[in-house]
């Protein structure tokens, strides 16, 4: 029976109608579009929580805090800065093998790809920012380690900074910006060469890395990069790439066979994120000898230090052997006598080492750190305990704030106890013992 038309639809008597089939569609196109609003929504939740550089117009920075009771933001604020600082306090604290005597090349990538604005107010700003705070950070925390620095510009690699371990010669490099103006294509291979020549005469016991920041996605390289690989993997180089556009096969290869890491940056605050959590010094594979009985403990190589004599202001002045001026405070060596301006260094006379206890003691706490300290979740896990830090006798909050959102690692008291003497600790305080201390107040541990 042909089909009768009914207004603007059709009815028919044979199974699957025309009308059935316009109302079919007309169903599944609804639940169609239902679901892909919902799709949408998801992911458009997912790209909030971590936006990245090139999708973020602007910053809303006025959507993370809420204010208090009283109208106030500091307590907001501090919550924030508390919660990224304790995710770097929940890294193992187990004794691990590390060289503390470490020499670092900072690769820095001058090409016309860093002038992009993904990053404000540049990349090439934002990286000469990030380089500065982490050659601070890195020689506070590694005071027996140096730092070269060397640039990829123009398809060649560019010695700025020769190996120093003065943090203040290493910054003057890096500030001054009118020599680092970008230009051209990177190479890796030339770059990674030039800081190799620069690591060759290095003794064993020391760490050879290199930290390259890399903001292309190319490299000008005259020759097999895969050769410069295999012999930095002969070396015992550690490449690391922090890598400010995407990922490259090649910079995964050269981070994984040489045991460094890799990471893209995703934003500003990530960017940080990585470049910082090359500070502390890598973990070391022990290396068992073999004797008559079998196998013994690592071998351990050991090495000629000198503790200088430190000069008063009131001393007469005499020249440094370091800069060849004349001062009246420095250090003498112990072994030659000859004066210089800081320490750690390297007698240019004599060759000796020179440090001071300090910088030792400062660089020994990488192999054995504090515990971290637990978080305190309930009033009933501390109802013998003061009511006020242990360190700074800061008084803790009678009432618990409200959570906005859970975090891993962090308590809604604001205590945070040590696993050993069982005191409790404000957020402030945890930071401070185990970034600047490294030493409990309870225990001493």
């Amino acid at each position: 029976m042909p089909p009768r038309r009914i207004g603007n639809d059709y009815e028919s008597d044979s199974e699957g109608s025309m009308f059935g089939d316009i109302d079919t569609s007309r169903t599944k196109k609804g639940k169609g579009k239902a679901v892909d609003r919902t799709k949408s929504a998801k992911a458009k939740g997912k790209a909030k929580e971590q936006p990245y550089a090139w999708e973020a117009t602007y910053t809303r920075s006025w959507d993370t805090v809420q204010e208090d009771e009283t109208g106030s933001l500091q307590g907001a604020v501090q919550d924030l800065i508390a919660r990224g600082r304790r995710r770097r306090l929940l890294a193992p604290a187990a004794a691990i093998r590390r060289t503390i005597i470490r020499h670092l090349v900072l690769v820095l990538d001058l090409s016309t790809s860093m002038m992009d604005r993904d990053m404000r107010p540049t990349r090439f700003d934002l990286m000469l920012q990030y380089a500065r705070e982490f050659v601070n950070e890195w020689f506070d925390q590694n005071p027996l380690g140096q730092i070269g620095v060397v640039g990829m510009r123009g398809g060649v690699g560019e010695r700025i900074g020769e190996m120093s371990g003065n943090p203040q010669h290493v910054l003057k490099h890096i500030a001054e910006r009118h020599k680092l103006e970008p230009g051209g294509d990177p190479s890796l291979q030339n770059a990674i060469e030039m800081a190799r020549s620069s690591m060759s005469h290095l003794p064993t016991h020391s760490s050879r890395e290199i930290v390259v920041i890399f903001g292309s996605l190319t490299t000008c390289d005259p020759g097999n990069v895969h050769d410069t690989l295999d012999e930095c993997v002969k070396d015992k180089i550690r490449i690391s790439i922090v890598a400010l556009a995407a990922e490259m096969k090649i910079c995964r290869d050269l981070c994984d066979k040489t045991g460094g890491t890799f990471g893209v940056a995703m934003n500003e605050g990530h960017f940080k994120d990585l470049l910082f959590e090359l500070i502390p010094p890598p973990a070391q594979r022990a290396i068992a000898r073999t004797t008559g009985t079998g196998v013994g403990n690592p071998a351990a190589d050991l090495m000629m230090m000198g503790f200088p004599t430190r000069l008063p202001n009131t001393s007469p002045p005499s020249l440094c052997v370091c800069h060849s001026q004349l001062k009246s405070e420095g250090f003498l060596c112990p072994r030659c006598m000859a004066k210089v301006c800081d320490v750690p260094t390297d007698c240019d006379i004599c060759g000796l080492m020179i440090v001071s206890s300090p910088h030792l003691a400062r660089s020994y706490h990488h192999l054995f750190p504090v515990k971290p300290y637990h978080p305190v979740k309930t009033l009933e896990d501390a109802p013998h305990l003061e009511n006020k830090c242990h360190a700074c006798a800061t008084a803790f909050p009678e009432s618990p704030p409200p959570v906005t959102a859970a975090t891993e690692g962090m308590s809604p008291l604001g205590r945070y106890r040590c696993p050993d003497c069982h005191y409790d600790f404000c957020a402030e305080c945890d930071v401070f013992v185990h970034e600047v201390v490294h030493c409990c107040p309870g225990c001493g541990k």
